[in-house]
């Protein structure tokens, strides 16, 4: 009689790596698609009451509500089904991402920009959550170098995008956000749940001491992370910089560094982040005193460029931190555990640099403080993390 054997699992390859990371990126649409229309939407709802203050809004609220719903969409990918959430989010996004196009409130926009913005903290969620299911140790940590790398290089092309279609109107940019429907059709198919042991009961818990200082460092590094990608044109500006083309190829240049040292990861990961923390929270520090130290336009692309490379190996190193040690029914709520502090941090980003720039007199004094907190927290790090932390390349599943 012939014996029965079990099917051998299924190995993700390049089709899910692109899905992946194409499904990570929509975020960052989010964050930065309509940023070149605010002026145009400004005018086009001036007889709103604070249309002023509400129009920004409609840019940052996603931000805020990916971070405050993380968690919560981590938990439900724990509980119920990683593909199930993500293509659902998928075609919500496209929804409510669309949804300027035919609304014609101020205020009804700003709400379908809330529901877009929990459709993201899912997306983002899940799409990390699998690419830490499906691969582990050395090409994990190569892959989440690269979503750092691809959410760097898509902002400044979804800046460009933003731009050029907000010449049509300032509607035309949200017919992008048809993209993640186009995307759901692929992952309906090629993407799949890994599979599980059974379980019973409710979830086990997370293990929140092991999460809780490599969050709090997140929370920290988000501020930074974002820093220059909100500030640098305002920077550029006050050094007589007016020409949105030069300005947007300085920030391209500062993404091509974020880029060139997330893609330097992978081969960085064999080391602790002991090792890599106090280097990526130095180089951003150099950054931010260099802009502070001179006005000069070279000198600040010059600080953006060390900022930007900073940063580029910072994200990577601490989702990988983060996500190392969790098994499987763990690390869906782990992951949005993680994501919902870098997203907190983002959001409250400009909100801390305004106000202290507000207290010590200018934008790049302020940038110069957080260069001088940037510096503390790189000696921190030889403190704050283990000295038996385990390299970033050694997973835990």
């Amino acid at each position: 009689m012939p014996v029965a054997t079990s099917a051998p699992p299924r190995q993700a390859g390049l089709a899910q790596l692109v899905l992946l990371l194409a499904g990570s990126c929509l975020s960052v649409l989010g964050a930065v698609l309509i940023a070149p229309v605010l002026p145009q939407m400004t005018d086009h709802f001036a007889a709103v009451a604070g249309a002023d203050v509400l129009v920004p809004i409609v840019l940052t609220v996603p931000a805020l509500i990916i971070g405050l719903t993380a968690p919560f969409a981590g938990l439900i990918a724990d509980a119920i089904d990683r593909k199930r959430v993500l293509i659902a989010s998928m075609i919500g996004y496209t929804i409510f991402g669309t949804a300027p196009l035919y609304l014609e409130s101020l205020h009804a926009i700003i709400g379908s920009r809330v529901l877009v913005g929990l459709c993201e903290a899912a997306i983002m969620t899940c799409c990390t959550t699998l690419i830490a299911d499906y691969w582990s140790g050395p090409q994990r940590s190569r892959y989440l170098g690269l979503q750092t790398l691809l959410a760097s290089v898509s902002a400044t092309v979804f800046l460009g995008l933003g731009g050029a279609l907000g010449s049509s109107g300032w509607r035309t940019p949200f017919w992008l956000y048809l993209v993640a429907a186009l995307l759901a059709v692929p992952m309906a198919v090629l993407i799949w749940q890994p599979e599980r042991a059974a379980r019973t009961g409710k979830l086990a818990p997370i293990p929140w001491r092991q999460l809780r200082t490599p969050c709090l460092v997140t929370l920290a590094g988000g501020v930074v992370f974002y820093a220059l990608i909100v500030e640098l044109s305002f920077v550029l500006d006050e050094a007589g910089v007016t020409a949105t083309a030069t300005i947007g190829a300085l920030s391209a240049l500062m993404s091509l560094a974020t880029a060139a040292a997330a893609g330097s990861f992978a081969k960085l990961s064999g080391q602790t982040p002991r090792t890599l923390l106090p280097v990526a929270f130095g180089l951003s520090a150099a950054g931010f005193l260099v802009i502070w130290a001179s006005g000069s336009v070279a000198v600040i692309t010059v600080g953006a460029v060390l900022t930007g490379a900073g940063t580029g190996l910072l994200l990577p190193t601490l989702v990988t931190w983060a996500t190392n040690g969790l098994s499987f029914s763990e690390r869906g709520r782990g992951t949005g555990l993680w994501t919902g502090t870098l997203f907190v941090g983002e959001f409250l980003s400009p909100v801390l640099i305004t106000g202290v720039a507000g207290a010590v007199g200018g934008l790049r004094p302020a940038l110069g403080m957080l260069g001088i907190v940037a510096a503390i927290l790189a000696v921190a790090m030889l403190a704050i993390v283990p000295r038996d932390a385990p390299p970033l390349n050694v997973t835990h599943s």
